[in-house]
C-alpha cells in the first residue's frame, strides 16, 4: 500500500516541507530564546512567534482556498499575496 491514493506532487510535497521546516525553526528558536518577546500588534492582541507563525499559516490558506476559488490555477498570484500576508503579519501583528 503506497501513498498514491493521496495524490502527492512536488508541490504539496514541498508546501509540507515548509510547513515542517518553519515548525522546526521555530522550536529551534524558542529553545535559544525562549518567549519570543511578545509583541502588541494592530489587531490588538499581544503575540509571540509562534502565534504569528499560526496566524500566517491559517491566512494563507484561506487567502490560497480564495484565489482558487475565484481565479482558478495558477497560483502564483495567490503565492505573491500570501508572501506579502506573512511578512505584514510578522512585522504588524
Amino acid at each position: 500500500m503506497g501513498l498514491g491514493w493521496m495524490a502527492w506532487t512536488w508541490p504539496t510535497v514541498a508546501f509540507f516541507a515548509f510547513i515542517f521546516i518553519a515548525i522546526a525553526i521555530m522550536g529551534r528558536l524558542e529553545w535559544r530564546r525562549p518567549g519570543g518577546a511578545p509583541r502588541h500588534g494592530i489587531l490588538g492582541l499581544d503575540t509571540t512567534r509562534g502565534d504569528r507563525l499560526f496566524i500566517s499559516l491559517l491566512g494563507s490558506a484561506f487567502i490560497l482556498l480564495a484565489w482558487l476559488g475565484i481565479m482558478g490555477t495558477p497560483l502564483w498570484g495567490g503565492l505573491a499575496i500570501v508572501i506579502v500576508w506573512a511578512f505584514l503579519v510578522f512585522r504588524l501583528v
